[in-house]
């Protein structure tokens, strides 16, 4: 995603603007969330001329996609991320050998923004996406969706008392089983 900026030399003050539509490329998100690679993206751009290089200022709107984090529904919502970064020219002296393996440059009068929006549209985007703040997910032990059945719910039996629980159940059935002329005849 490539810009020229040969129109604008190396004359500071000198600046235009760009409005675009372009595609998006692959890997603008990340493991439950993203763009999803061609959708459009909305540019709003300024390239100015500077001392230093170029400077790219601006917004992008993105559609984004992905699921939520808690009951894995489908997310589906725009954002808008505003961006600026200074690209040097490539003969600038102004910086050290640290600073130049992480700044952007201007190559071959043409500015690629591609990492600098991929950059701003990642670190925009939420950690643990959610459908809705007080969205319950999903239950731990069925997977059955909680925000369609609030009152669900497992009888969880602690496993040291399981053995109590099946003489319970014997003893439940004993009671429950029709007496016989001997069992009548114990009890008076």
């Amino acid at each position: 995603m490539t810009f020229s900026v040969k129109d604008l030399g190396r004359s500071p003050g000198s600046m235009r603007t760009i409005e675009e539509h372009v595609p998006a490329p692959k890997d603008f998100g990340v493991a439950l969330i993203g763009v999803q690679e061609g959708s459009e993206m909305e540019l709003d751009l300024r390239f100015e001329s500077v001392h230093e290089g170029i400077l790219v200022s601006g917004t992008a709107n993105v559609e984004v996609t992905g699921e939520c984090g808690r009951c894995l529904e489908p997310l589906r919502f725009d954002r808008e991320v505003d961006l600026q970064e200074l690209f040097f020219y490539s003969d600038s002296e102004s910086l050290s050998v640290e600073e130049e393996e992480e700044q952007h440059r201007v190559e071959n009068d043409s500015v690629d923004l591609e990492p600098v929006l991929r950059d701003a549209v990642v670190t925009s985007l939420p950690f643990q996406p959610v459908c809705r703040e007080d969205c319950k997910g999903l239950c731990s032990e069925c997977g059955a969706q909680l925000n369609d059945d609030p009152d669900h719910h497992h009888e969880v039996l602690d496993p040291r008392w399981s053995a109590l629980a099946g003489l319970a159940g014997t003893a439940a059935e004993n009671d429950a089983a029709p007496k016989s002329e001997s069992d009548e005849r114990e009890e008076s």
